[in-house]
């Protein structure tokens, strides 16, 4: 009997790869990464500031709870990087604060 691997049990297979662009730089992604992932995967630990002091975030709790790893995807801002899928030619910018115009 040929054991099961974990992609098996999905019936998930691998597709091409394709890339995102966040902060002006194209990064490669794979078919399933959520945006968390694929900035991980590219080095990238934080994309969010808060408001105020302008401290850092990135990923937190990972499960959509927290709202540390908020992005601004093809101009939506406030876009969980934890749960949203990575799809081919977004565009991911950093985001300040709120992610709305403060002025």
């Amino acid at each position: 009997m040929r054991s099961r691997t974990p992609l098996d049990l999905v019936e998930a297979r691998p597709g091409p790869s394709f890339t995102v662009t966040f902060d002006g730089r194209e990064i490669d992604a794979m078919p399933g990464q959520s945006i968390a992932a694929v900035l991980w995967s590219a080095g990238v630990t934080s994309w969010r500031s808060t408001r105020g002091e302008g401290g850092p975030r990135g990923v937190f709790c990972g499960i959509g709870v927290c709202f540390d790893c908020l992005v601004t995807v093809d101009g939506r801002p406030n876009q969980r990087a934890c749960l949203l899928p990575a799809e081919p030619g977004q565009v991911i910018r950093t985001q300040e604060g709120t992610g709305h115009d403060e002025r």
